[in-house]
């Protein structure tokens, strides 16, 4: 049993490496696949065998989906919104710092979620039932914080409704497969992309530095602001990173781009690890990976352990593979011209859109880039675009 076990870890660490390293190939996609066949699986496989593969690609992809995000600006929903600090810094020549310090970001708030999960489970347990009803009111006065805090108040309340509105109508348009991909993509991807390349940019040479220039203080202002927020995301059936992220930036505040980097890398592991603990706690599988998992087995406390412990392996191999594979993709990136690496990089988009949604997808993709245009345009935080993903949830609870 053992040896099965380390079998399928590092199976799911190698097929995690492919998914973190190509934007469009999710997850969620991998761990459908998996179930699907599972009942052939099964006559090879213990049910365990199989979650363990499922959390080590999750873990690992947490890690290496930085990479693509900030040396291609290609984001995976959950960590669209460091695209545009990853992109500065990459422009900056310190791409490898930007993913370093994600990095950092990522693993602490695992470390911190694994050190949490007993008080989690209390509150989960003993408040979740008492504070439950007052959560959207809660979730409507921080993105009320969010947009009045801004000096052009009008333009950050209308993006927040505009891409909210596409967000309502997107997620009910039927037979949508991937309603995130094209969504995300337009409003945190294309549209950066295409600024890009109407600027002229160029991407200079990268700097290597054994350092992590980040502020002691930043980023544990990113783990606390991760860790309330994680709390929060958990309870609301619609909320997961990306809105984390926005929430626990609302919380701490004064984050710049590099402790914001620290906060979407730690948002994106604490948000696995606890979806795993709300399943095992509250029996409500909310992350598809878990939802899967939820399907091929019962999760008991001897299996729970084991789980968190391909975490914390998982999640310390992907540390190193992420440096390597950031070192290649900097030595690479220069090599390109960058207006060719930009179309290359909307092309693909386009195409992953076609294969995923069809000309629904392209639809969706060339308005949410449409709208994705109006932060950098107006000197507005890109965040409010999150209305998408924000506004179908506080609507959902209220009406």
């Amino acid at each position: 049993m053992f040896l099965e076990i380390l079998l399928v870890l590092f199976l799911g660490i190698g097929v995690g490496i492919i998914t973190g390293l190509f934007p469009g190939i999710h997850v969620n996609l991998v761990a459908t696949t998996l179930f699907a066949i599972s009942p052939v699986l099964l006559n090879y496989f213990s049910p365990l065998s199989l979650a363990v593969f499922i959390i080590s690609l999750s873990v690992v992809h947490s890690f290496l989906d930085t990479i693509p995000s900030v040396y291609l600006g290609a984001p995976e929903n959950e960590n669209a919104l460091s695209v545009l600090p990853g992109q500065k810094m990459l422009l900056q020549g310190r791409a490898h710092q930007a993913v370093k310090i994600t990095t950092l970001g990522t693993y602490a708030g695992m470390i911190v979620s694994l050190l949490l999960i007993p008080l989690f489970m209390l509150v989960a347990q003993k408040l979740f039932p008492i504070i439950k009803p007052y959560l959207v009111h809660v979730l409507i006065l921080l993105m009320a914080f969010m947009i009045l805090k801004e000096k052009q108040k009008f333009w950050s309340f209308f993006l927040f409704m505009l891409s909210g509105t596409l967000g309502v109508i997107v997620f009910s348009i039927p037979n949508l497969n991937e309603p995130l991909f094209p969504l995300l993509s337009g409003l945190f991807g294309v549209s950066g992309l295409l600024i890009s390349f109407f600027e002229n940019t160029h991407i200079p040479p990268q700097k290597f530095s054994d350092k992590i220039k980040l502020k002691t203080k930043d980023l544990v202002k990113a783990i606390l602001g991760s860790s309330i927020a994680v709390f929060f995301i958990q309870f609301f059936p619609g909320l997961g990173p990306t809105q984390g992220a926005v929430i626990s930036n609302q919380i701490v505040r004064g984050l710049k781009d590099k402790g914001y980097l620290a906060l979407v890398g730690a948002m994106g592991t604490m948000s696995v690890v606890f979806s795993l603990v709300t399943f095992y706690t509250l029996g409500k599988a909310k992350d598809g990976t878990i939802v899967i998992i939820s399907k091929l087995m019962d999760v008991d406390f001897n299996s729970f352990l084991v789980l968190i412990l391909v975490f914390l392996i998982a999640g310390s191999i992907a540390v190193l593979l992420t440096l390597f594979f950031s070192k290649v993709f900097a030595k690479i990136v220069v090599k390109v011209n960058y207006k060719i690496l930009l179309v290359s990089i909307i092309s693909f988009i386009v195409i992953m859109t076609i294969i995923l949604n069809g000309p629904i997808g392209i639809l969706v993709l060339i308005t949410s880039t449409a709208i994705g245009v109006i932060a950098p345009l107006k000197g507005i935080g890109r965040n409010h675009a999150m209305g998408c993903l924000i506004m179908p949830v506080i609507l959902y609870y209220i009406l």
